[in-house]
């Protein structure tokens, strides 16, 4: 009797997954595929060339990137090069079909959703942890609608009425993350700066501010404010997304925005300073309560409801 590859023990339970993962089953097919040909005995330069792709190519595969799953055929093609075992062949090519079922916010119009956005929210739809630190905004995931519509209309002065809608309908359409009974646990470490950038008038940060105590209050979410006379601080020069994943072999993912671009970063090096970057500014930050007192405090001083 054969006895089932602990592989497949790991990735059956994702067969079932009510809604589409295609982000998350990419990079499960990757990273499997990986670890199987290194299994084989094989360099990636090796595979490639035994079944005529690239080295880029089969890079790509493995690393689970691009809009768009691997074809199937290509993926026969590795598994019967390393003389795959018929179930995990079988378990990883019903992964590979269910990867390219599209996630809600593929449905969006692609100006909307360049490839690099579309992994950041395949991502965050997939991770059981997400950190983040903002210097200049509330991230996106704590965002009201109010508040989103004016960081759009800030950054997009040019854009119609109607493409400021859909960029709004989409990031809220994000948030409904948090309130998923698989909500990851999210992290979030702001600048006070961020409390005291007025965007879409007073009541719109009155209202955002009294969203970030409403979240905070959920156990799954914990807010932090770095105050600005902590001038010491160990902070980056630009927002970190930290995204991390449940048992399931995949390497932490550092996401890091530009204006029309982001990187991300998957080696284990990189992703280790940022951790203890993120790690160092909760320390220095405000404590959770110390935190929640501040917020209320900005919304009553700063942006009380004139009389």
């Amino acid at each position: 009797m054969s006895v089932e590859s602990p592989r497949v023990s790991r990735l059956e339970p994702y067969l079932n997954r009510a809604e589409p993962a295609p982000t998350l089953l990419k990079m499960l097919v990757g990273v499997q595929l990986a670890g199987i040909r290194e299994d084989a005995g094989l360099s990636q330069d090796q595979a490639a060339r035994a079944v005529g792709f690239s080295p880029a190519k089969l890079s790509r595969i493995e690393a689970g990137k691009g809009r768009r799953p691997p074809v199937e055929a290509d993926v026969r093609a590795l598994l019967s090069l390393y003389e795959t075992e018929d179930h995990e062949a079988s378990v990883l090519l019903r992964l590979l079909r269910q990867a390219g079922e599209p996630g809600w916010w593929q449905r969006y119009d692609k100006r909307l959703m360049p490839e690099w956005f579309d992994r950041l929210v395949g991502l965050q739809e997939a991770a059981t942890a997400i950190r983040t630190f903002e210097i200049q905004y509330v991230p996106g995931l704590l965002q009201t609608p109010a508040y989103a519509r004016a960081v759009v209309e800030r950054g997009l002065p040019s854009a119609t009425s109607r493409e400021v809608e859909r960029r709004v309908e989409l990031r809220t359409r994000r948030t409904e993350l948090l309130r998923r009974p698989d909500a990851p646990r999210v992290w979030a470490v702001l600048d006070e700066s961020v409390l005291l950038r007025v965007l879409g008038g007073r009541e719109v940060m009155r209202e955002q501010l009294a969203h970030l105590v409403e979240l905070a209050g959920l156990p799954h979410v914990t807010v932090q404010v770095v105050p600005l006379d902590v001038t010491h601080a160990s902070a980056p020069a630009i927002p970190v997304t930290y995204l991390r994943f449940g048992g399931v072999d995949l390497p932490d993912v550092v996401y890091l925005e530009q204006i029309r671009s982001a990187t991300f970063l998957e080696d284990r090096d990189e992703t280790e300073e940022y951790r203890v970057a993120l790690d160092r500014l909760a320390d220095e930050a405000l404590d959770p309560r110390a935190s929640m007192a501040l917020l209320k405090e900005t919304a009553e001083r700063r942006y009380a409801a004139a009389p």
